[in-house]
């Protein structure tokens, strides 16, 4: 795991967050630990071919009740909308869950997700089930997405799980924008294999990149890059005994800086107070969870990184601290699953 801390003042820009323009990106390599394999023709459907690069675009706005609606949904091949579900503990909020109907990331895929939150709205976007990303032999796959949040807005993106089959390569790079007063949550847990079936550390390359503006103010670049044949997961300092690492990122509005070391208190307690985190287990324990919050840079807000050996258990620490989180930012805890 790596992360980089620039300082705030290094980009100032004025008016409200705009996503990255996705008619300006290339198929460049995204990393140059990926540029070997971006040059690798795939045998069958290219990059770039029907099916291939699937695209999403939400856009979530308030009525004049107050409420907030999905103003845009478009969806392309493999991306799947059927409706909003209104189950959210914060009446005005949306939900929507975001299906697909094939078996997961594919050699070659290219996916680009842009959400948008307006003034006032609150959201929570998930998906229905994991991401499986598939075993490879030429070329990668890549999710690129962007999230922005209006003046006063708030949204939660917590998507279900990433598998890493055997081989896989895998880049995401999520990219939130906020205005000075908005708030969001974004989670991530990758699962390094089938682990049911002892497939474990067996993808080739991992990276996932979230950066975080302010006003256009780069706040937070933080990432983790794993590659198992370079460099062993399990050393100490990186994963040691567990196979699951998850992350959840709280980020306050500008003007909450003050309470920050509080906020960042009570999430490492919510994580750290589950069954599976409870400091009687052994790490060998096939429940054991050790979690952990701190501060971000630039008072941006909090991050929580939980290890664990299942899915499950990791899930459950960070939705313990995201509910403490969101009852900070918006007095309601997250909602309830709508997974069995």
């Amino acid at each position: 795991m790596a992360a980089d801390t620039p300082d705030a003042r290094d980009e100032r820009s004025d008016g409200p967050p705009k996503p990255p323009s996705r008619t300006d990106r290339s198929d460049d390599p995204p990393h140059p630990s990926f540029a070997a394999y971006a040059a690798e023709d795939l045998p069958a459907a290219a990059v770039g071919s029907p099916g291939k690069d699937g695209q999403l675009e939400l856009r979530f706005a308030v009525d004049d009740a107050g409420e907030t609606n999905l103003v845009r949904d478009l969806a392309r091949a493999p991306f799947h909308v059927s409706g909003t579900l209104g189950h959210d503990p914060l009446p005005e909020a949306e939900t929507v869950y975001v299906q697909s109907p094939t078996g997961g990331l594919a050699q070659g895929d290219r996916h680009a997700v842009e959400i948008e939150v307006g003034p006032d709205a609150v959201a929570h976007v998930s998906t229905q089930s994991s991401q499986k990303v598939l075993s490879m032999e030429r070329n990668y796959a890549a999710a690129d997405v962007s999230l922005s949040v209006d003046r006063n807005g708030h949204l939660d993106y917590v998507p279900e799980p990433a598998i890493l089959h055997e081989d896989a390569r895998f880049f995401q790079a999520i990219d939130l924008d906020l205005a000075t007063d908005a708030s969001a949550v974004v989670g991530d847990v990758v699962v390094p294999g089938r682990l049911a079936r002892g497939e474990r550390f067996d993808f080739e390359r991992y990276l996932s990149r979230l950066a975080v503006r302010r006003d256009g103010a780069l706040l937070v670049d933080d990432a983790t890059h794993l590659r198992p044949a370079d460099a062993d997961p399990a050393a100490a300092g990186v994963m040691g005994e567990f196979a699951v690492v998850g992350t959840l990122y709280a980020l306050v509005p500008g003007d909450d800086r003050d309470g920050i070391d509080d906020l960042s208190d009570r999430l490492h307690a919510a994580a750290t107070d589950t069954v599976a985190t409870s400091g009687d287990r052994d790490d060998a324990d096939p429940d054991a969870v050790r979690a952990g919050a701190t501060r971000l840079p630039n008072d941006a807000g909090v991050v929580v990184r939980a290890l664990g050996h299942r899915a499950e258990t990791v899930t459950a620490a960070l939705r313990a601290a995201w509910d403490e989180a969101r009852t900070d930012l918006l007095g309601v805890g997250a909602p309830d699953s709508r997974r069995p």
